[in-house]
């Protein structure tokens, strides 16, 4: 056996290299695309309500609960939704979940009661469920551990995007449409984004091939460097667990559940109010506030690509998670004092994103480090049902704040606080097993 069978540094490294470039480019981009459709159909909600709460008559509080119910039918369907990704394959189970999305997302302009807006948000996140966790056991199929840290922030930049983009074309939708056709600006908000997704999950079936041996854009030679890769990282991880039972039943995963659900509360505090935060700032002008939503995004973006990439170069993981946190936490504990200042609350507030959302690639690198096959599919998707949660109690919270005090300053100290306990959680995950 030589060197180069022995470890991935010593592998022919110019041809390694140009398998990797060209997988990256050919993966990488259209599923980066794919979130951004995924969490803006998810999110849109957010500055959908500026006009829709009064056109249905909702109070904060019943439209926390409306949004939150998107992640009971999400956190239900998520691990019957990752398995039998694995065993249909990504290609058909992916596009599956788009195309329903999306026709659910557009449908949402129909809405015209309270009621019916919290049944289409049940299935909604029924629809939707196993996309992400889907994507990130996909992404072990293709790359190594200690490559899947900036691979994971290359894909994971769909999340900010969403709202980089996805903030100002949702203002200028609502403000420029508004009563075409009939239709309030809302209405057009939702069908002309939710679109999208469907045909994004007909161009799935041709675009994905469900692992290397399809990829037929790959020679030969490529696909064997690799395929060797994948089977040194499999020698290094072989304390790792493989059985179902192994993803459902772990301490592990669970903790990794309650570390992603402090991200989560944060994340989505920010993602369904932000708008509603920048409006009480004093700005009156949707299209203002579409605009002014998408900073916090840009600075998200950032702070994945920067963090995914330290993360990588240093193979550490644990710091990298915790460090954000407390910076995450201090911003978003800091804007309870600055409600009046919409300077204050948008540059806080990307302090916060670039932070709790530029730490999530190097999280979501982790499940893989100790668990693999079904396991990993089981675990992924478990993780992310516990950590979804969030989305219901993080809504729940801010939406009876808004009501009973008119101000959010409770809800976003008890998001800082999950978030440094959480801290605690990453420090009990073993170094040598996550740090690889």
């Amino acid at each position: 056996m030589t060197d180069a069978d022995v470890h991935p540094a010593v592998q022919p490294a110019t041809q390694t290299i140009a398998a990797y470039r060209k997988i990256t480019w050919r993966l990488i981009p259209f599923l980066c695309l794919c979130y951004l459709a995924a969490y803006l159909d998810r999110i849109n909600i957010g500055l959908a309500k500026l006009q829709m709460a009064n056109d249905l008559q909702l109070s904060e509080t019943a439209f926390g609960l409306g949004a939150g119910l998107f992640f009971v039918g999400y956190i239900l369907f998520e691990v019957p939704s990752n398995l039998i990704l694995q065993r249909v394959g990504a290609s058909v189970w992916i596009a599956r979940i788009m195309i329903s999305w999306g026709l659910l997302s557009a449908a949402t302009l129909m809405v015209q009661t309270p009621s019916q807006f919290y049944a289409l948000r049940f299935f909604l996140g029924v629809a939707e469920a196993g996309f992400l966790p889907g994507v990130l056991f996909y992404l072990t199929r293709w790359y190594p551990s200690w490559r899947r840290g900036r691979i994971i922030a290359l894909f994971m930049i769909g999340l900010p995007l969403s709202s980089l983009i996805g903030g100002p074309l949702s203002g200028w939708i609502m403000t420029h449409f508004d009563q075409l056709h009939g239709l309030r600006g809302w209405q057009w908000m939702f069908l002309l984004e939710g679109l999208p997704s469907v045909l994004l999950g007909l161009m799935t079936l041709w675009v994905l091939p469900n692992g290397i041996a399809q990829a037929g854009w790959l020679s030969r030679e490529e696909k064997a460097c690799v395929q060797r890769e994948l089977d040194i990282d499999e020698l290094e991880g072989r304390e790792s667990k493989h059985r179902l039972r192994d993803g459902l039943l772990n301490i592990r995963v669970l903790m990794l559940g309650g570390i992603d659900f402090s991200i989560l509360l944060s994340a989505y505090a920010m993602g369904f109010w932000l708008p509603t935060l920048i409006k009480q700032a004093g700005v009156t002008s949707i299209s203002t506030i579409g605009y002014l939503t998408a900073v916090p995004s840009l600075a998200a973006l950032v702070g994945m690509l920067l963090i995914g990439y330290s993360s990588d170069r240093m193979r550490e993981r644990r710091w990298h998670i915790i460090v954000p946190f407390i910076i995450g936490a201090g911003a978003m504990a800091a804007s309870t004092f600055a409600g009046h200042s919409v300077l204050a609350t948008v540059l806080l507030f990307s302090l916060a994103q670039a932070m709790i959302i530029g730490a999530v690639p190097v999280f979501f690198s982790l499940p893989a480090t100790f668990l693999k096959g079904t396991a990993a599919a089981a675990g992924f998707a478990l993780a992310c049902s516990v950590a979804n949660i969030a989305g219901l109690v993080s809504n729940s919270i801010m939406g009876l704040a808004l009501d009973l005090t008119g101000s959010s300053s409770g809800a976003m100290w008890f998001f800082a606080v999950c978030l440094l306990l959480s801290s605690l959680l990453v420090v009990a995950l073993p170094a040598r097993l996550v740090n690889r």
